[in-house]
């Protein structure tokens, strides 16, 4: 019998608001509530899953056949391995509960993996085990869900320390909270103090010496039609490490 949790989890949140099955009580409990304080999530998600999708697809275009996926949560609903399938993706995640769940879901997937690995300490990361291509050929390195969550010197120590570890011509997928919730003190104090939003003017200079074409809200980062009519609440974009 599944031993439900007592605490809800970001990533289990997301699920459910993704329309997923991969929550519980807890994760729904606490999801409703962070809407009674700002509103309707689940389009916001969508729209952001669906800039995941776009932004694998460029990069996969490019000829990129090894992704990186920090900060993975629940690895269901349209990721990444899902969206490249001819492409090796390697998931990870701080939280073990969360990696435990996620390798049990990826156990008959055969070019997806799931290992613990804590973005803010890559010293030793070496995930050449599991993706033929690390060390030899660019890569695909996925950062969504974690700006929110780092301060400044943490998330631009993680985006250099990748830098230096893949090979030129790699990308970098990334993604940070706008000031949406500023709007929503109620909901910003649900986040906690570890909670980072940051100014869209500003980010850029986080990214060290990746080259970002841009960086504007993530449903009009070339959007498939019209961009999906939600609130700018997460920006981001494609970065590059030169050739």
């Amino acid at each position: 019998m599944t031993v439900q949790p007592s605490a809800p989890s970001t990533a289990r949140m997301i699920d459910f608001w993704l329309g997923g099955y991969d929550h519980f009580p807890v994760d729904i409990a606490a999801a409703e509530a962070f809407e009674q304080a700002y509103g309707p999530c689940a389009a916001i998600f969508r729209s952001l899953r669906a800039f995941l999708g776009r932004t694998v697809r460029f990069v996969a275009d490019q000829g990129i056949t090894d992704f990186v996926v920090f900060g993975a949560g629940i690895p269901s609903q349209g990721n990444v391995h899902q969206i490249a399938p001819e492409a090796t993706v390697l998931y990870t995640d701080a939280d073990p509960k969360i990696v435990a769940h996620g390798s049990a879901l990826l156990a008959m997937t055969d070019n997806a993996h799931y290992i613990e690995a804590d973005a803010t300490a890559l010293s030793g990361f070496d995930p050449s085990a599991y993706l033929p291509g690390w060390g030899s050929r660019p890569v695909g390195v996925i950062f969504l869900g974690l700006a929110a969550f780092l301060d400044d010197e943490q998330l631009s120590s993680a985006l250099r320390q990748l830098y230096a570890a893949v090979e030129p011509g790699s990308f970098l997928v990334v993604d940070f909270d706008g000031l949406e919730l500023t709007a929503y003190p109620e909901a910003l104090a649900m986040m906690g103090p570890g909670f980072h939003m940051r100014d869209p003017a500003e980010f850029e200079r986080l990214l060290g010496d990746w080259r970002v074409d841009g960086i504007v809200p993530v449903a009009q980062w070339h959007p498939e039609g019209e961009p999906e009519p939600v609130p700018d609440a997460f920006w981001g974009g494609v970065a590059v490490k030169p050739r």
